[in-house]
């Protein structure tokens, strides 16, 4: 029994090593004096905290849109209440209180529409990645759903 645990806990102790820093230090690059490297898109939207995928600008609804509150508690209800509560507690992601005001309603639909590529690219999602351990699933949402799921993270958030 007392190996048992010993195993697990060097187990859990190793992947916290592995997940951790990779060395890796930042810093400035020098240029030697030559003109700075074109950005690519990936560090534009980075750079803008709107994340990596095809939605570029969102327009809120003031007030929130009803029909899509309920469609997009429709969708949390059968696509993500699994992994993530209403509240700020993490269970396998991240709570959902407080999400709007954290990132940029462009970053949320990206990520909600184009996963893959955020936790590839994205450092903000990466940096969620390393805290959280599990990749979040695709969940082959379209743009109107991930609108939906965004009025629905609004509404949320104005009720806390």
């Amino acid at each position: 029994m007392k190996t048992t645990s010993t195993l697990m806990a060097l187990a859990l102790a190793g992947m916290l090593y592995a997940c951790g820093d990779s060395g890796s230090t930042s810093g400035s690059t020098e240029t030697n004096g030559a003109a700075a490297p074109e950005k690519t898109e990936e560090q534009k939207a980075e750079h803008d905290n709107k994340g990596i995928g095809s939605i570029t600008s969102v327009t809120l609804n003031n007030p929130l849109d009803e029909g899509m509150v309920k469609a997009g508690k429709d969708i949390y209800d059968l696509k993500c209440s699994s992994c993530h509560k209403l509240d700020g507690t993490r269970v396998v992601g991240p709570g959902w209180e407080g999400v709007t005001s954290r990132r940029k309603p462009e970053w949320i639909m990206n990520f909600i529409t184009n996963v893959d590529e955020m936790l590839n690219k994205d450092a903000e999602a990466m940096a969620m990645l390393e805290e959280c351990l599990v990749r979040m699933p695709n969940q082959n949402l379209t743009e109107k759903d991930a609108r939906d799921v965004l009025e629905f993270m609004y509404k949320n958030d104005i009720k806390k």
